[in-house]
């Protein structure tokens, strides 16, 4: 890999962990996950993830929503009211541990991002592009987790949806 494209995906990398660790925090949650990559790369300039989504006549707001849902529900089922812990979590700002990095997150957040560089580097190709697709098409291929749970609380495959995605990375960027 060229010093350029490093530096180019250096400069993706810390805006998109920062766009995501902000993300989890307007969420309520402590540290950004794989859900939190892919509403950062869907706030993103690159409108390739969008293109993705509205194959299905699926927004941004409507993953953002289904998020939110999958979240609540699951605080539900373990018998914990969302607006306590919300609360509870509000008393504990400036109480969590310093990050012991750049950026803190799940194992989630770092598998996709993994998976969505590689999937930008396949074709063999020397140079690559990480396109917000790359992502939305990794984050598919999980399948279990709160981005599965909430892709089908949106009605969507994640198979077609890795298809969208495909086709969102061929055609030129609309940004």
């Amino acid at each position: 890999m060229g010093i350029r494209q490093a530096i180019t995906d250096i400069r993706m990398m810390n805006s998109l962990f920062t766009t995501a660790e902000a993300q989890a925090a307007e969420l309520g949650d402590e540290l950004p996950g794989a859900e939190h990559l892919l509403l950062a790369v869907l706030a993103g300039p690159d409108d390739s993830g969008r293109r993705a989504f509205a194959t299905f006549g699926v927004t941004a707001a409507q993953v953002r929503t289904a998020i939110a849902d999958t979240h609540t529900l699951a605080l539900q089922s373990v018998g914990i009211d969302p607006t306590l812990a919300d609360r509870a979590g509000a008393d504990r700002t400036g109480a969590a541990a310093a990050p012991t990095g750049p950026y803190r997150s799940t194992g989630g957040l770092q598998e996709v991002f993994q998976r969505a560089v590689a999937l930008s580097k396949e074709g063999g190709s020397r140079g690559h592009t990480l396109r917000a697709a790359h992502v939305v098409r990794a984050v598919s291929e999980v399948e279990h987790g709160t981005v599965s749970l909430a892709f089908r609380r949106l009605g969507l495959d994640r198979l077609e949806l890795q298809e969208a995605a495909r086709r969102a990375i061929s055609s030129p960027a609309a940004d």
